[in-house]
């Protein structure tokens, strides 16, 4: 064929083809959801900068979530709003048709099943993933131990302990022996599993009055009067302090030791969640809490694969190890809990190690928990308040707390859950 016959025909299919063929398409985007305080959003950031950068078909964005608004691809929840999301879980997609549409290897069940509580279907099957999870634990601030002449290497493991602690904290000059972060959810949830009495009935009713948080929210209203607990707030408002070096000890969630390895502000002991020492049986098992990730319903597969490969990132041995050293969350795998155990610090691997050791047991399993209720964790944390400063009777107030849940979950039945798993 002769040259000018050619030349025309390739002109004729290049300007045929449109422009945007000839180049690179541009990345999927996919926006994540989230209503983290702006610590915990960069620290997200950074691992979404890396899942991004390994690949060019995807990048995901990270967006605040505003209340109203339909949901977006991905949705990170707090352990406050998990009630909400498991009422509406119909709008979701279940992780685990996800990971298998989109023919990305996922075993739901190699997470350890105290991690998985609450998020699974009837075939346990997850139909969110839980991530950045954790329990409470006891931190105790060493050269604070040290001053009041108390040994760090023997923290207290029963609450008739720490008050002696505390005690001795506060002669010592401490203005802050004792403080705790996540009131509901240390001291109505974890409290009464870790001591072995329910928060609810086989039917899902409230019962957390009875005499052993009746005692405990009696005693630290007088640990309150006697200035042994200083309160600072609802949520983790008390970690701040403690890492500060402002109090002796402090009963939160056990992903606050990533934060104190990291600013070396105060050097600090991890032990396990005091307990009381006369209830028959105790300790027993603490739960676990934090985020899950929630994937909305009605995208495209191509979307829906975004998300898997996304997902099957987060579950690398490796990244949930340099998730635990940075921000001190509980590795979700078997294999990324031995990888945790050869590469991190001795001391981190051993307050993991603590935390591990609470989770152990059917207790842990427990799905109705009264801090993942937002209404209901609102009105109890409103009770405790009352309680601790003096204005109300330990005992009145757990009644009303009761009585003012029980009220809110007979309008909303969709929250409520068994007090057991089987």
């Amino acid at each position: 064929m002769h040259l000018r016959k050619i030349l025309p025909a390739a002109l004729t299919f290049t300007l045929a083809v449109p422009f945007s063929s000839l180049t690179l398409a541009a990345p999927m985007e996919i926006e994540m959801s989230h209503q983290l305080d702006e610590e915990r959003a960069e620290r997200v950031e950074k691992v979404l900068e890396r899942f991004n950068s390994r690949q060019k078909d995807y990048q995901i964005r990270l967006v605040r979530r505003v209340q109203g608004e339909p949901a977006k691809d991905i949705n990170l929840v707090t352990r406050e709003e998990q009630a909400q999301f498991v009422a509406a879980k119909a709008g979701f997609k279940p992780l685990h048709q996800v990971m298998k549409e989109a023919s990305v290897p996922f075993d739901g069940s190699k997470l350890a099943p105290e991690l998985r509580v609450g998020l699974g279907d009837a075939q346990g099957n997850l139909v969110a993933l839980p991530i950045g999870m954790a329990t409470p634990v006891l931190f105790i601030n060493k050269a604070a131990f040290r001053k009041a002449g108390l040994d760090p290497e023997k923290p207290p493991k029963t609450w008739a302990e720490t008050q002696q602690a505390a005690d001795k904290l506060f002669d010592a000059g401490s203005k802050c022996p004792y403080t705790t972060s996540w009131p509901a959810w240390v001291h109505i949830d974890n409290l009464s599993a870790w001591n072995g009495v329910e928060v609810a009935d086989a039917k899902g009713k409230l019962m957390f009055n009875g005499l052993p948080q009746v005692k405990h929210t009696a005693l630290l209203t007088t640990w309150a009067k006697a200035r042994f607990f200083i309160y600072f707030g609802r949520r983790d408002e008390a970690d701040k302090r403690f890492e500060a070096g402002e109090c002796g000890m402090l009963t939160s969630s056990s992903s606050l030791i990533g934060a104190l390895h990291e600013s070396r502000q105060v050097e600090a002991g991890v032990s396990a969640l005091p307990y009381h020492d006369d209830l028959p049986g105790a300790p027993q098992q603490t739960l676990a809490g934090g985020y899950s990730l929630w994937v909305a319903a009605g995208r495209k597969p191509a979307e829906y694969k975004g998300v898997a490969q996304f997902v099957g990132f987060l579950m690398e041995p490796d990244l949930q190890v340099e998730l635990t050293a940075a921000s001190g969350y509980l590795p979700m795998t078997a294999a990324a809990r031995a990888a945790a155990g050869s590469k991190l610090l001795k001391t981190d691997v051993a307050g993991l190690n603590v935390a591990y050791r609470q989770l152990q047991g059917p207790a842990a399993l427990r799905t109705l928990r009264v801090s993942e209720i937002e209404k209901v964790r609102i009105i109890v944390e409103e009770e405790l308040e009352a309680a601790w400063s003096g204005k109300t009777p330990a005992k009145e107030a757990l009644d009303v707390a009761v009585q003012r849940g029980n009220l809110i979950l007979q309008a909303a039945p969709a929250a409520k859950a068994p007090a057991r798993r089987k």
